[in-house]
């Protein structure tokens, strides 16, 4: 499945907290548990900005392929004021700008940006830690659209973490499983975001944050990272508050496979590019690495390792063994084309049942009850929806339903519909500047009045959510929770948004019964 999903994401083209650090904040100067940081002040903002903080050792050499290492300390001081390095990656989106602010691309990759409003390290500030979309293949924490500096000055002191990509990220082999203390291999990305929650514990008052108030958030393949962070038990006492924008671990997209699997695939690989043992495959130069990857980025993904994820997240959730933390998400109108389901076909209704009989086999005649065209003229809107479903709908839908079940907090669940300038549909990772406020950073739209009013609206549920793990709050419309009382209700995302009854159960309940429960 992985395969499959492969290419449609290519068609595209997502313990207990310790105690806080000593702490002295100085101006636009911060001590950290490794040393003493100096970044930039907007000074029309007041916000203060540290790039570039390392939170783990460069994973080079003898730590590819191995959990992030702590970072060493230094003397003196260390300036934060340019984006580090993005992580290897190859340009398998046309959306996703890597080189622009980031400094060049590098396996030496894993550091952190820190958008602070705080004054001082006396302040107790809510905590936003965004993990970028992008497939596990691509992705960057200084792409524009992820700027912390509009979320900063709502009051919440916000972070965007680079973490292990692709092949660097995801690669699972026998040798490495041997030679892990955990007996375990791949999910290096999913680590270093872990890693970055601990150096968020250990270091975030300095900063003015308060490590008992952290949200993760993601879009996409962060969407993902954080349904799997809030199921490992690695990373869910760190949170107090998760918001997902389009994906979670149910279903097939980027699906978590088996140990066995990866570590088959890995060892493939490995003979493929002719890499005969574990220190051959350190020895390749990164940009060769990446190059043997070219025919498929998608190749290596999450995986059910027995360390960071015990076992399915399926199973995590329903077990109720995640973290009990509220849970904003959903997804957008239009995810994924409809050309994905009626494969190249014209939208007939004709072409839609085909498509549906090749799709689902002996349960067709389920599938088109719950995916009926009256007529011709329907079928586009049908078929878009089956594809969105397909991709990200239905495994979001599950995480959502899941967690309200087993997670004993309110869950909070959008449908965002609402189009940028110029497009004809909510497409998949449209949203983003909208939520984080970064409109006039997102070059290449003639952006309007309109589209700032749905961004003002969006960003004061996610900030509401931030703050007090509820997205009501004055001057929007009141948003209930999913989970509370016998009708699901959502928010419907758009210039004048409202909250509606859930539509199309019967769609994702289908679903369900053909992915057997989200595995």
């Amino acid at each position: 499945m992985r395969g499959e999903w492969g290419l449609v994401l290519a068609a595209l083209a997502a313990v207990v907290i310790s105690g806080p650090a000593s702490a002295e904040t100085t101006g636009n100067r911060v001590k950290t548990a490794n040393g003493v940081l100096e970044g930039a002040v907007n000074a029309e903002t007041g916000v203060r900005i540290f790039k570039g903080v390392p939170f783990a050792e460069p994973p080079v050499g003898e730590l590819r392929w191995k959990p992030p290492m702590p970072p060493k300390d230094w003397t003196g001081v260390r300036k934060a004021d340019k984006f580090g390095p993005s992580a290897m990656q190859l340009p398998v989106f046309g959306d996703i700008v890597t080189s622009s602010r980031a400094s060049g691309m590098s396996e030496d990759c894993l550091y952190l940006n820190v958008w602070t409003p705080a004054a001082s390290d006396k302040e107790r500030l809510p905590v936003l830690v965004y993990f970028y979309g992008g497939g596990f293949a691509a992705g960057d924490g200084s792409e524009p659209r992820y700027d912390g500096e509009s979320m900063a000055r709502k009051g919440i002191v916000t972070i965007t973490v680079n973490y292990r990509l692709g092949v660097f990220g995801f690669l699972a082999h026998p040798e490495l499983t041997v030679e892990s203390p955990n007996h375990a291999s791949g999910n290096y990305g999913l680590l270093d975001q872990s890693a970055a929650l601990q150096w968020v514990s250990k270091n975030i008052a300095a900063f003015g944050g308060d490590p008992h108030r952290v949200t993760i958030a993601g879009e996409s393949a962060g969407s993902f990272s954080v349904s799997a962070q809030m199921a490992s038990p690695l990373s869910k006492k760190r949170i107090a508050g998760a918001i997902g924008e389009s994906g979670a671990l149910f279903g097939p997209t980027l699906h978590a496979g088996s140990l066995a699997d990866a570590e088959k695939n890995g060892a493939a690989f490995a003979r493929e590019i002719k890499a005969g043992s574990l220190a051959a495959l350190r020895a390749i130069p990164a940009q060769q690495l990446l190059e043997d990857t070219r025919p498929n980025p998608f190749r290596f993904g999450v995986i059910v390792d027995g360390y960071f994820l015990p076992k399915p997240a399926a199973d995590i959730y329903a077990a109720g063994e995640q973290a009990h933390v509220p849970l904003l998400a959903g997804w957008n109108g239009e995810e994924m084309n409809a050309g994905a389901v009626l494969f190249g076909a014209a939208p007939t209704r004709e072409n839609l049942t085909k498509s549906l009989q090749t799709l689902y086999k002996d349960r067709a005649a389920d599938a088109i009850k719950v995916y009926a065209a009256a007529e011709d003229a329907n079928v586009q809107a049908v078929a878009t929806d089956l594809a969105s479903d397909r991709f990200i709908g239905y495994g979001t839908w599950k995480w959502l339903d899941l967690h309200g079940q087993t997670g004993s907090k309110p869950t909070y669940r959008y449908l965002y519909v609402h189009p940028r300038p110029g497009e004809t549909g909510a497409h998949h990772a449209g949203e983003i500047d909208y939520a984080m406020g970064n409109l006039a950073l997102s070059k290449g739209y003639a952006w309007t009045d309109a589209d700032r009013k749905v961004s003002a609206t969006m960003q004061d549920y996610f900030a509401n959510f931030i703050k007090n793990g509820d997205p009501n709050g004055p001057g929007v419309p009141a948003w209930p929770a999913a989970n509370q009382g016998p009708i699901v209700r959502l928010m419907r995302l758009d210039v004048e948004s409202r909250a509606e009854e859930e539509p199309h159960r019967d769609r994702y309940l289908f679903l369900d019964s053909v992915n057997a429960g989200g595995r």
